[in-house]
């Protein structure tokens, strides 16, 4: 059709993990985000990447911009966004997102459910480009910290942490997983996990909280008398993981158990704040979730 000179042509553009259509005029059946907002009577209250949030006095929905983003009502997904057409930085949707929205408007919210993943297996042989043991933070009759929104930090950093083995699996790392279900493991048998594999790295994956819900961002942390190994794992992660546009604050040290009983390099990663609204829905997000994991996959390749 674009050849025939029946329809504009687009071009593709990369911004921070979205794939966004560029367009000179918005098609006739997207409208904008800010229009989106003022028929479902919410208000625009952040914009950019990679999700906008609408909000009014009983609701919140979040769109997630990019390839495979979705759409949250009130932290609960209810729809895919869709296409993205970005119109001189003005970005247009899909209007049928009015009507995947408007009947969750109002509504209680459901409980989470992970999206269901393949269950790595808890071993594989060595093949000459490293062992990493990836560690998901609580399980079990731990909970961890719960979020904004009433989801388990158990939870979501297991999602996170089956995502980073599957990424370094694909790159040919071997992988030990410390619990890939809903397992209570001692924090000293997480580390004779890696001790007993002889592993070349420790990452274990958390997620943050704190009383003040404004803090926001990434932490890093190795333990106080730390190898310059683990000094050295724990700076590629946060270059890699600053990338994708996530706030550092940055490489610390904490005498973690996790950290201070490993014989490898060990890095502690709190992916985010679970208190902070925003990064609660974020940190919910299949995709959010798999650009974290590539994230950190690439820091781990990048040490290795």
């Amino acid at each position: 059709l674009a050849l025939a000179g029946c329809q504009e042509p687009t071009h593709g553009r990369t911004s921070g993990g979205s794939s966004i259509r560029t367009r000179s005029t918005p098609p006739a059946y997207m409208l904008s985000v800010n229009d989106l907002g003022s028929q479902l009577g919410l208000s625009v209250t952040k914009t950019g990447n990679p999700y906008y949030e609408l909000k009014n006095t009983t609701n919140r929905v979040l769109l997630f911009m990019y390839e495979d983003g979705r759409v949250y009502v009130n932290g609960e997904s209810v729809a895919s966004v869709g296409p993205v057409v970005d119109v001189n930085g003005t970005y247009y949707v899909s209007e049928i997102l009015l009507t995947q929205i408007r009947p969750f408007l109002k509504s209680g919210q459901t409980v989470w459910t992970p999206a269901p993943l393949p269950t790595p297996s808890p071993w594989t042989p060595r093949t000459g480009n490293g062992l990493v043991v990836i560690d998901a933070g609580h399980g079990g009759k731990d909970p961890g910290a719960t979020s904004y929104l009433g989801h388990l930090e158990k939870d979501i950093v297991l999602q996170i942490a089956k995502r980073v083995a599957a990424n370094l699996r694909q790159r040919g790392v071997e992988v030990i997983m410390t619990r890939s279900d809903d397992t209570f493991i001692e924090l000293e048998e997480r580390a004779a996990i890696a001790n007993r594999a002889n592993a070349d790295l420790f990452v274990s994956i958390h997620a943050d909280s704190n009383h003040d819900r404004l803090h926001q961002g990434f932490t890093l942390y190795i333990a106080r008398s730390a190898s310059e190994a683990s000094r050295r794992a724990g700076r590629q992660l946060e270059t890699a993981m600053s990338r994708i546009g996530i706030p550092s604050k940055g490489l610390r040290t904490a005498d973690y158990r996790v950290l201070v009983r490993t014989q490898c390099p060990a890095v502690l990663v709190e992916a985010g704040f679970l208190s902070n609204p925003n990064e609660a829905a974020m940190l919910l997000d299949g995709g959010y979730q798999e650009r974290i994991a590539s994230a950190i996959a690439d820091g781990i390749v990048n040490t290795l």
